[in-house]
């Protein structure tokens, strides 16, 4: 049975930066946790940061430049956190490899999470197109990514992969 990495938040866990939680009701995702389909991981509380926490962008939001060192996450007063997020997205990668994990459905907007958007590193809320950190770390190892909002794509893909396996 393929399992699917999961964003904690996504769940119910009180995990979020503001120790909250992003809870996002789904028939399928329901489905896939009683078939025992979903690892549920927090990369920022797997990576070492409290709940809560202060909120936290990507420089420009480039997460490429986050992973080869040129760029950092921050706080807004300046603090570097990178170190924490780039130890969370390591621990998801680890987790992807030890149960052999291809498809992931991550938290959009997040700057460890984010699939399609997350924000521009202004702290202004202003979105833009791009991956958090663990998102861009999971892409480089062939993990098929989907948020939240695309639960119906993650299915198909679930379902190609099956049929794969099964040919």
């Amino acid at each position: 049975m393929h399992k699917i990495l999961i964003s904690a938040c996504l769940l119910g866990q009180n995990v979020r930066y503001d120790g909250n939680n992003s809870f996002f009701n789904s028939e399928v995702l329901q489905g896939w946790r009683q078939q025992g389909r979903l690892i549920a991981l927090c990369p920022e509380v797997a990576g070492g940061l409290p709940i809560p926490r202060p909120p936290a962008e990507i420089e420009a939001g480039n997460a490429e430049a986050v992973i080869k060192g040129e760029a950092a996450i921050r706080r807004k007063d300046g603090t570097d956190v990178s170190d924490a997020f780039m130890a969370g997205a390591e621990i998801a990668l680890a987790l992807c490899m030890q149960y052999d994990i291809r498809i992931a459905i991550l938290k959009e907007g997040s700057p460890s999470c984010g699939v399609n958007k997350l924000n521009d590193g202004s702290f202004s809320a202003t979105r833009i197109a791009g991956q958090g950190v663990t998102s861009r770390l999971l892409t480089h190892h062939g993990i098929a990514l989907f948020s939240e909002f695309q639960i119906v794509e993650a299915e198909a893909q679930l379902a190609n992969l099956s049929k794969l396996e099964a040919e």
